[in-house]
């Protein structure tokens, strides 16, 4: 579907020659002689090149038609990460060059957006906020208190996160899984 280039959006994905591209930045400039242009900062999906491109504000970009759907997590093998659609049961294995980084994140039963194109995986999103244990944190140094210090702890997935002075071992918190920020202690 061509779509003008000014409503180009964070995450949509567009068809460029053939090839996907998945939107990281797009920014439209509007100079006061000229004509106002929309700067978009890419990746292709195919091989994870960032790409820049530059196109008049009116021009026409063939955006692909995505299908995004909330997968389960199952589990991890040597194929790779196994989703399962909760309502028609559907399997899908994603590569781990898709999941990147937010691996740590995965659980059991975790409930995942799935963007597919083609019957592929091209991008995950994961939930905002997730609940994880800590295994080690640092002893509270005494007179820390008067300011909002944070110390650094180790959770059970391998993550290093900084929290408040009062969280201890064996305490269940959640995170941000955008910024990996402490967020509150686990109301359960």
């Amino acid at each position: 579907m061509k779509v003008i280039a000014s409503s180009l959006r964070k995450g949509n994905v567009v068809d460029i020659d053939g090839r996907l591209y998945v939107v990281l930045t797009a920014q439209n400039f509007h100079p006061g002689k000229g004509t106002p242009v929309t700067q978009v900062d890419m990746r292709r999906i195919s091989d994870g090149t960032k790409v820049s491109e530059r196109w008049k504000t009116t021009e026409q970009v063939e955006r692909a038609t995505v299908d995004e759907r909330e997968y389960d997590f199952l589990y991890e093998d040597g194929e790779g990460y196994h989703f399962m659609e909760p309502v028609s049961y559907d399997q899908v294995v994603v590569s781990p060059d898709v999941v990147g980084d937010g691996k740590v994140f995965l659980t059991e039963g975790m409930r995942v957006y799935l963007q597919t194109h083609n019957d592929v995986a091209i991008s995950i999103e994961f939930p905002q906020k997730v609940t994880v244990e800590i295994t080690e944190t640092e002893p509270v140094v005494k007179g820390q208190t008067a300011s909002s210090s944070y110390k650094p702890a180790m959770c059970t997935n391998g993550l290093r996160v900084m929290v408040p002075p009062h969280i201890s071992a064996g305490t269940r918190i959640v995170i941000n899984t955008e910024d990996l920020s402490y967020v509150e202690r686990a109301k359960d």
